[in-house]
Order: structure tokens, then C-alpha cells, then sequence
């Protein structure tokens, strides 16, 4: 005997109501996915959203004043690090942005020796 009873298709389902008549309430839309385990779903969101694990981008923010300085740091931030290990850093003052902008190879550098942050391989700093 099987463990799970057998899925008929969506057409299969809506004859077989038609021919008991019982009105179909389900939104033509919907899928019916199978359920999966909760303690599977939640390790995997875990891993995915990295809750209770210190990502790359939060290490920077920490360190932030120490990269670029206390006066830059009042003006900007570190953003996210994309696939590519490109760091979007927002600046919100024009003179700020073409200082770090000009500093961007020594802010790699500073950045790069942090813990976890070597996949870091180039910044992307925009007026935001």
C-alpha cells in the first residue's frame, strides 16, 4: 500500500466534483504543492536569510568608522555585497563620494582583512 493517496490532476478533480456536484471553492490559480517538514524549511530560511549568523555586510557596518574614517562614516554606509563580491556603498554627500571614491583601493584593502570579508573584490559607491 502506498504511504500517500494518490494526487489526481486539477481537470480530474473538477469532473469528479462536477459529477458529485460539489461546488468547487478553490481559486482557479491556486497549486497544491506537497507539505514538507518544518524543522527542513526552517534550517533552510535559516541558512538563506543568515539569522543567527554575522554576515559580511554587518562585520563592515560594525567596522565601518574604523575603514573610512568618522566624519565619512556620518555621511555614508555600507549597503550589500553582491553575487560578484561588489560593495554598494551609499554616500549621501557628493564631497564624501569623491573622497571615498578616490580612497577605493585602501578601503578594499581595509575591508578585505576583515573576518569573512574577502570575497570582496570591488565597491560600487552611489549618491543615496
Amino acid at each position: 500500500m502506498p504511504d500517500a493517496p494518490h494526487q489526481f490532476s486539477r481537470l480530474a478533480e473538477e469532473l469528479i466534483g462536477d459529477f458529485r456536484r460539489v461546488p468547487d471553492a478553490t481559486p482557479a490559480k491556486m497549486r497544491k504543492r506537497p507539505t514538507r517538514d518544518m524543522d527542513g524549511l526552517v534550517q533552510e530560511l535559516l541558512v538563506k536569510y543568515k539569522i543567527g549568523i554575522e554576515s559580511e555586510e554587518s562585520v563592515i557596518r560594525g567596522r565601518w568608522a574604523d575603514i573610512v574614517g568618522a566624519a565619512n562614516a556620518h555621511y555614508s554606509h555600507a549597503q550589500n555585497i553582491d553575487q560578484r563580491g561588489c560593495l554598494t556603498v551609499l554616500a549621501s554627500h557628493a564631497v564624501v563620494r569623491s573622497e571615498l571614491f578616490l580612497h577605493r583601493k585602501q578601503l578594499l584593502g581595509k575591508i578585505q582583512k576583515l573576518p569573512g570579508c574577502a570575497k570582496v573584490k570591488a565597491l560600487k559607491i552611489r549618491v543615496g
